[in-house]
């Protein structure tokens, strides 16, 4: 009896480890891979590095992805992270951006995103 109390612990611990940490990443690598087998050209995708592109061609191994209209790059299925949904997508702002200056003064500046992803070059100065 006190062996099995010594070494009950022991055994508690495993069991928690497993339900706790190697069950459900486990489940999350069955996920991953489920949607990486699933993928379709026409779907938006982010990879694990955060680039959003579209899936234009579906190999063994391999994805084709449009980066932009005419810009198609290789990548193996394991770096897609996640299939971007229409409402997904990042947010623009429209305000101009204020930067706080060490002095005190704030400088107003007219760089803005526009949805394709360019920067406008013009900035206005104070």
């Amino acid at each position: 009896m006190g062996q099995l109390g010594s070494i009950l612990p022991l055994i508690l611990l495993v069991v928690v480890f497993y339900f706790l940490l190697i069950r459900p990443q486990r489940k999350r690598q069955q996920e991953a891979q489920q949607m990486q087998n699933s993928l379709t050209p026409g779907a938006r995708v982010m990879t694990t590095t955060g680039l959003f592109a579209t899936v234009v061609a579906v190999d063994n191994e391999d994805v084709v992805l449009e980066v932009a209209p005419g810009i198609e790059t290789r990548w193996v299925k394991a770096a897609i992270g996640r299939v971007v949904q229409p409402g997904d997508a990042p947010v623009v702002a429209d305000e101009p951006v204020v930067t706080d200056l060490s002095d005190g003064d704030a400088k107003e500046s007219d760089t803005t995103v526009e949805p394709n992803g360019d920067q406008g070059s013009s900035s206005k100065q104070s």
